[in-house]
């Protein structure tokens, strides 16, 4: 497997996005209720950030998830993660945590100080590999109407 940096733009991982979209409104909560939103994806090229693709040695697409720059707080260099999805006939192979702690370091080498990230309590999993990777709930960041639960985790170098 290997983590390739992407543009969220490109075929592979704009396929993925669509699917873990289209995930979220299926099973969201409020039927009807699940508002897509894609950030810019200049947020996501160096050095304001990164989107990263998982793939099989075969070149198949496992998982994606991206990080960016986000205004700092008196913690310093803040940056968020976005879009962390694995296809589900990957789930369950850790891949979830080798794109989150990828993400994490690449956060530590763009001197970040503060990492955060949103997520909806439906996505129970997800809680889990946020709360198992050293995440811990703070108030709301943001306004995404999507999001329920909110995290975030201190970084050193």
């Amino acid at each position: 497997m290997r983590l390739v940096p992407v543009s969220p733009t490109d075929a592979a991982p704009a396929a993925l996005l669509a699917d873990y979209f289209g995930e979220r409104a299926a099973g969201f909560p409020t039927p009807g209720g699940y508002r897509p939103a894609t950030a810019d994806p200049a947020a996501f090229t160096p050095p304001h950030g990164v989107f990263l693709l998982l793939e099989d040695d075969d070149g198949t697409p496992l998982g994606c998830g991206g990080l960016r720059t986000i205004a700092p707080t008196g913690e310093g260099v803040r940056m968020e993660v976005k879009h962390l999805y694995v296809v589900p006939a990957a789930r369950g192979r850790g891949l979830g945590r080798r794109l989150l702690d990828a993400l994490e370091s690449r956060a530590i080498q763009s001197g970040a100080r503060l990492l955060v990230l949103d997520t909806n309590r439906s996505l129970e999993a997800a809680g889990g590999l946020y709360r198992s990777a050293g995440f811990a709930p703070v108030e709301p960041f943001n306004d995404n109407p999507n999001a329920t639960d909110w995290y975030a985790k201190p970084l050193t170098a």
